[in-house]
């Protein structure tokens, strides 16, 4: 009808770490190259898994890297993640069936990662993901400073007519949930990634869920899509 504008179609950004494909083996490996590379005492395996999300600058300075050194242990780590670290790498199951659900509901889904723009493209293509997703989002090379809300902006001006009624963030680590907080948005966990113990919901959640049918139904409950 002319004079009429329709809404714009629900949007749904996703994390890729931990959310989409479980990248820990090859992230831990890699960060472990880095320390062993620097003659760094390589944290406890524990301390590894919580190298998966945040941004690998923040990581290296919070478990025992000086400042001085850091620009030498991200280098480390690319060097190994190049190699082999980025495939070392699996999608969980059911991730590519909820996502194909949801764009079945009309959904809009882009990926917000803080991995590396670089890095994030090829590893979608590697997983056919690239296939569900109206947009690819990473962090700015190493040197350009970078948070997860300043990947969500980058996200949100690359999608017309998005509203934070009918956004949804989904991710597994609070650094997803403050960054779209960041912006208004609403933000689903997921309890398969590498989240602590109520890191999810302590940093405001809206809701955590269990599986990815789960994930379909919160989805379809927030943005008010018919199953």
């Amino acid at each position: 009808m002319r004079g009429v504008t329709l809404p714009a179609a629900p949007l749904v950004l996703l994390d890729l770490d931990g959310t989409l494909t479980d990248s820990g083996p090859g992230i831990a490996a890699s960060a472990t190259y880095a320390f062993t590379a620097l003659g760094l005492p390589v944290p406890a395996p524990a301390v590894l898994r919580s190298f998966v999300g945040p941004p690998i600058t923040e990581s290296f300075r919070l478990h025992g890297v000086p400042e001085a050194r850091v620009r030498d242990a991200v280098t480390e780590y690319r060097r190994a993640f190049r190699a082999g670290g980025m495939y070392d790498n699996a999608l969980y199951p059911g991730v590519v069936d909820a996502l194909r659900r949801l764009r079945g509901d009309g959904c809009r889904l882009a990926l917000a990662t803080s991995k590396p723009q670089v890095f994030a493209e090829p590893i979608c293509a590697h997983f056919g993901l690239d296939a569900l997703l109206d947009g690819v989002f990473g962090a700015p090379p190493d040197d350009v400073p970078s948070t997860k809300a300043d990947v969500i902006a980058a996200a949100l001006a690359g999608q017309d007519g998005w509203s934070p009624t009918t956004t949804v963030m989904v991710g597994d680590r609070e650094h997803d949930v403050r960054g779209a907080t960041a912006h208004g948005i609403r933000c689903v966990g997921v309890a398969w990634g590498y989240a602590g113990e109520g890191e999810l919901e302590r940093a405001g959640a809206v809701t955590v869920v269990d599986t990815p049918d789960a994930l379909v139904a919160a989805v379809r409950s927030l943005v008010r899509v018919a199953a």
